[in-house]
């Protein structure tokens, strides 16, 4: 009772009065935004975290992307369509699942220069597309890959679903996937092909 007693008689103080002329200073834009967590999408200028790949390490991201994804009849090369700069901004979100995919891809980054360095006294990405080829065929099968291997195959399995993911997402490889999209269809809809139909056994059905 007493603590009830004196809850009510602090809520009835009356409240401090500044100084004639004295004004409160004005509350902040945006009081419960966090700068990382909660960033302000109504100005895109602002990035709601710093990128942390080295210049260096954006150098071999992008020569292994465009090594899987090269520029040909069918799309872009993965740099054209941003492949290298969409996974530095993956592995630099400050969130529990980014920060591991971050330590597994920079660290196979530098697994890739310093078995480049062992081999061909180079960096990755100085490297030609033979020699680019020979070091990523000793890991792209992890169960296949040798022993003294078998982290760089990790890290080429994590970077190569990464690649794909950022490119296929990119509206520039769209039609090659055959993916029309949000686009007006003339006449009466056609319907899913009679090919797909019968490959799912639905004949029947449709």
């Amino acid at each position: 009772m007493k603590w009830l007693a004196g809850t009510a008689a602090a809520g009835t103080v009356a409240p401090v009065i500044g100084a004639p002329g004295e004004t409160e200073p004005a509350p902040p834009a945006f009081p419960t935004r966090h700068p990382i967590y909660d960033p302000d999408f109504a100005k895109p200028a602002v990035f709601p975290w710093e990128k942390q790949f080295t210049p260096e390490e954006l150098k071999t991201t992008t020569a292994l992307a465009d090594l899987i994804l090269p520029k040909d009849d069918n799309g872009p090369a993965a740099s054209e369509a941003g492949v290298p700069e969409f996974i530095n901004e993956w592995c630099s979100a400050p969130y529990e699942d980014n920060r591991e995919a971050s330590e597994v891809i920079r660290g196979g980054l530098a697994w890739l220069n310093t078995e480049s360095f062992r081999r061909f006294e180079k960096r990755f990405d100085e490297l030609g597309i033979a020699e680019q080829s020979q070091i990523v065929d000793s890991i792209c099968d992890e169960e296949k890959a040798l022993p003294e291997h078998k982290t760089g195959a990790r890290f080429f399995k994590r970077f190569r679903q990464l690649c794909l993911g950022g490119y296929y997402t990119n509206s520039a490889t769209w039609k090659y996937l055959g993916y029309v999209g949000n686009v007006p269809i003339a006449g009466p809809y056609p319907g899913p092909p009679q090919e797909l139909i019968e490959q799912l056994g639905l004949q029947d059905v449709v």
